[in-house]
Formats: C-alpha cells, structure tokens, sequence
C-alpha cells in the first residue's frame, strides 16, 4: 500500500473506483492477531490467539461477550473493537428489553454493517479498523458472520481473520465439510489445531490462545487453561511417542555399529600427542 491523491478522503473515489481509505482499514485487519471462528449445527467455537505487545505487557482481549447467545472475535484496532463489541451487547439488552427476547443474530450483525458503513461516507469519520467474527445461535440455528469494515457482512461455515489467517483458512477448507455434524469436542479440537497453523512452527501452548464456546442449553463462556491445553495434549504427544519409540530402536544399532567400528580401527589409530 503507498499513498496517493486519492487516499487523503475517505469520501474520494480513485479513477479505477476505489476507496483507499477504507481498503487502508481492511489492511488494519490483516495486520491483527488471528481470530477464528466455527460453527456446527448446534455450536459455534471463536478461538483467537494472544499476542502480547512485549514480555512485560499481558495480552489484550480479542473475544468477547455480547449476550448469553451471542460472542464475538476481533482482529484489528483492539479500541476500535471493544468500542463495538459495546455497542453491540447495548443492542441487545435494548431489545431483550422491549420485546423480552433474545435479539437474532442476523439482526444484529445488519444494524452492526449499517454502522460500519456509515464511516465510509462521511468525511469527518474514518472507518473502523477492525474485523469483527460475530457467532451465535437464535431460533434458526447457529450463525457465523464476518463483519468487514466496508460494511459488508458475510455469513460463514468456518473462517479466519488475521495476520496469517491464510494457513488456517486452508485448514479449514479441507475440513468445512465435516463441521455442520461435528460435535462441541470436535469444533473446539478443529479451532485449537486452525490456530496452530498461524503460529508457524511455534509450540502451541494453552497460554497462547483464548477459545469460547456457546451452543444449545450453553450459554456463552470461555474454557480454561486447563481443558485447552488437555485438547492440546491429545495431538501435541503422538508425534512425541513416536519420535521415541524411532529413537530407542535406533541407540541398539548406533551401537553395534560402534562396537563394529572398535574391533577393526584401533590398530589405525594414532597415539594421543602429550
């Protein structure tokens, strides 16, 4: 991305019809950590991993809670997320409120776009710079949706936000398939192994991501360090055993080749120089 006459507004078209402000915005996302989001029939899992700003500093919150029913999972401008992940749990205790049930998820994933979109047609406002994984379940089921900050609202199977996100999203596309039957224990294992993906070799570790779970007769919450890392436990120590087992049959033949090796060569070895 490289400035030009056309990106001083987010109100000025380019001659090819582009806003450079609001790509500017979406670029923003790719540059947060990574979030992640699936959905089954009766579940949704939001996963996202920490990243700490430095040794000394904890990690910022990239999940939150909107209602018992609703979560939602940002990459991006931390402040620009939180501000509306406010605005969304205001809209839903308005509407709980006044008709004394649960507001829809795709009611309130449109009145989220809406707002977004208002950002890029006003001269005095910048977009928001955050990508927003809005999960759910209402009376049609479970609901996954990516708000981008064009205001435009997607509905998903499974998706990644973030930087790196496109290994995890390659992930879940040879997997999407099975998730509409997956069970909660399945989704949550499928999110976990999603995010080791983005890590790029490095070790997962329960401190190192947040993962959410909300479904039928669950109320939305998060797991503990403990549950997430026994998931990780169950795939992390396979290779490990065998990585053993490969090693312990290799030791007796290192030596019987050394002992091979001791029998011929010492008659060729030179005294040790005092």
């Amino acid at each position: 991305m490289f400035r030009n006459q056309y990106d001083t507004d987010v109100t000025t078209w380019s001659p090819t019809g582009r806003l450079f402000q609001v790509e500017y915005a979406m670029e923003a996302v790719k540059q947060g950590s990574a979030a992640i989001g699936l959905r089954s029939r009766s579940h949704v899992v939001l996963a996202c991993v920490n990243k700490a700003q430095s040794e000394l500093s904890s990690h910022q919150r990239k999940i939150f809670k909107v209602d018992d029913h609703i979560g939602v999972a940002i990459a991006g401008l931390t402040a620009d997320g939180r501000v509306l992940s406010r605005y969304m749990r205001s809209e839903s205790i308005n509407h709980s409120f006044t008709y004394e049930s649960p507001l829809p998820v795709g009611r309130l994933v449109v009145r989220l776009a809406d707002k977004a979109q208002v950002c890029t047609q006003r001269s005095w406002k910048r977009p928001y710079g955050v990508g927003l994984l809005v999960g759910g379940l209402d009376e049609s089921g479970a609901h996954l949706y990516y708000n981008c900050p064009s205001g435009n609202y997607f509905e998903y199977q499974a998706f990644a936000i973030g930087s790196r996100s496109q290994a995890a999203k390659t992930y879940l596309e040879r997997r999407f398939e099975s998730f509409k039957e997956s069970s909660r224990e399945e989704l949550i294992k499928d999110a976990i192994l999603a995010i080791r993906e983005t890590l790029q070799g490095e070790t997962l570790k329960s401190s190192l991501c947040t993962v959410s779970v909300l479904g039928v007769d669950e109320p939305f919450h998060f797991l503990d360090q403990e549950s997430i890392q026994k998931v990780i436990d169950t795939f992390e120590k396979v290779p490990e055993e065998e990585e053993d087992a490969g090693e312990g049959e290799a030791e007796p033949e290192a030596a019987a080749g050394t002992a091979e090796q001791g029998g011929s060569g010492d008659q060729d070895v030179a005294p040790m120089e005092m």
